[in-house]
């Protein structure tokens, strides 16, 4: 899958707070929903009303238990409603990360969700990634990588780490970086129910 070129570079990117509290809370909503109908095989009906959360977005949807990391998938295109994104994201999350094992009944009422709904993708040089802005995809060979711009504060990295750890996701050399490879930068708006909780009460 290739991305169209731009000749604008990803350093014009910058985060945007493009939801509101409400919408951010109806796709959290919509997150669990969508585990929990998959869980007990019920179908899940979307609410179509929101222009907004029906535009097509891609997204990842995170989910944790008990603080620690359970699952992660996404869709990096924009090939569908935000609304059906996150839902499919969370599903799978949930019981198609090959990282891990289903999710259970016991433990879908200890599990938090994160969402980033992402921009569209764009060149960018390595020099101008900025941690904790842009989130990166890396391909090379065949090979693909993608890491979402939360992860390398996460764990700390500089942004010559975090290039590295993204060309080892995606199976090539860490220092492939700094050779030849297609490298793209997006934006994320990230949150998550602490996120939301907070921003209700300030």
């Amino acid at each position: 899958m290739m991305f169209p070129p731009s000749d604008r570079g990803a350093s014009v990117l910058t985060p945007t707070s493009e939801y509101t509290l409400e919408e951010r809370r109806i796709l959290l909503r919509l997150a669990h929903r969508s585990i929990e109908s998959a869980l007990h095989g019920h179908r899940l009906d979307l609410d179509i009303s929101n222009q907004h959360l029906s535009e097509k977005r891609g997204a990842f949807t995170t989910l944790h238990a008990h603080g620690r990391f359970r699952g992660c998938i996404g869709y990096v295109m924009p090939k569908q409603s935000l609304l059906r994104t996150v839902a499919e994201a969370a599903r799978a999350a949930a019981f198609e990360d090959p990282r891990f094992t289903p999710v259970t009944k016991d433990e879908v009422g200890d599990l938090s969700v994160e969402i980033s709904v992402l921009s569209l993708l764009r060149p960018i040089r390595p020099e101008d990634v900025v941690v904790g802005v842009h989130g990166l995809m890396v391909t090379m060979s065949g090979r693909r990588g993608l890491l979402l711009p939360q992860v390398p504060v996460e764990w700390q990295w500089d942004r010559t780490q975090y290039l590295s750890q993204v060309c080892i996701k995606a199976g090539l050399p860490p220092d492939a970086w700094a050779q030849r490879i297609d490298l793209q930068a997006f934006t994320a708006e990230v949150f998550g129910e602490s996120t939301v909780e907070r921003g209700a009460k300030s």
